[in-house]
């Protein structure tokens, strides 16, 4: 894909590529309780991307980790995903949780993916032909994982970075969060943020489900003179972290990695240091 984001026309115009995959990585529960329009459908032929089953970590503790190689390997095969696909991801919210996808995929060393803008929403409202959601089965791909570990970062890489300033670290969550002005949702966390971070929201970068204009974004983000220093994206659970990092590849070329943990890890251990 010559893109990380694609429209509603692009896709309309693309929907008959026998290599097209389209992939629907809708999530029922949202930290904030959004609840779709649209519940029960999804763009025809869509295959359901199970970001909180299928593409996270079982085993770990905390919510929407990245699940090992293998184990995304053999998800995307079930999926009919092969190498030469080409994919593109959205969800029922319009722009939420299909960006947590394309960043899995760039993870797991596979370019050739886009996410959808205005997602399932936008697509409604343009009249074009949706299903209901069914459990289906498809034939075997041959899509093999390439774990890319410089795109992801744990707490020693942010803990050392703290000292070091080599990169900025980006925060998605609201600004009352940042700042500590309202507690946690999760309950037992710390309120804060990390040392040195940076507040840019993610509902900053998206009007009614669609991500802003480049020229916007261009202005939103370049309040922070981010420059070519690389980017920590961090949220509270690596869902949103993605929005913006998807935000900011649209318009710079910084060297960009994601801190998956975020606060559902840093805001729990008493021995990693907040600010407020």
């Amino acid at each position: 894909m010559e893109e990380p984001l694609v429209s509603i026309e692009w896709l309309r115009e693309n929907f008959t590529d026998p290599k097209l995959i389209l992939l629907d990585a809708s999530v029922k529960n949202t930290i904030k309780n959004i609840e779709t329009e649209y519940p029960g459908i999804q763009i025809k032929n869509a295959r359901f991307f199970d970001i909180k089953k299928s593409f996270s970590d079982q085993e770990s503790d905390l919510p929407n980790t990245i699940p090992a190689p293998k184990a995304f390997t053999e998800a995307c095969r079930k999926l009919g995903i092969n190498k030469d696909s080409k994919i593109v991801v959205y969800d029922n919210l319009g722009i939420y949780s299909s960006p947590r996808a394309w960043c899995l995929f760039h993870i797991m060393g596979f370019q050739n993916v886009a996410v959808l803008d205005g997602g399932l929403p936008a697509w409604v409202k343009n009249g074009l032909r949706t299903e209901p959601k069914e459990v289906k089965t498809y034939p075997n791909g041959n899509f093999t994982a390439t774990y890319q570990s410089h795109l992801v970062v744990d707490k020693d890489d942010v803990l050392k970075n703290i000292a070091e300033k080599k990169a900025l670290v980006l925060d998605a969550r609201s600004k009352a969060r940042f700042y500590a002005e309202v507690p946690e949702p999760r309950t037992g966390y710390r309120s804060g943020h990390i040392p040195n971070s940076i507040s840019l929201p993610y509902s900053t970068l998206l009007n009614e489900g669609m991500f802003l204009p480049k020229p916007e974004l261009e202005k939103v983000i370049g309040k922070h003179n981010l420059e070519e220093t690389p980017l920590i994206f961090s949220c509270g659970s690596g869902m949103t972290a993605c929005i913006v990092l998807l935000a900011c590849a649209l318009v710079n070329t910084n060297e960009k990695s994601i801190y998956d943990a975020s606060w559902a890890e840093w805001g729990q251990e008493n021995g990693l240091p907040i600010s407020i």
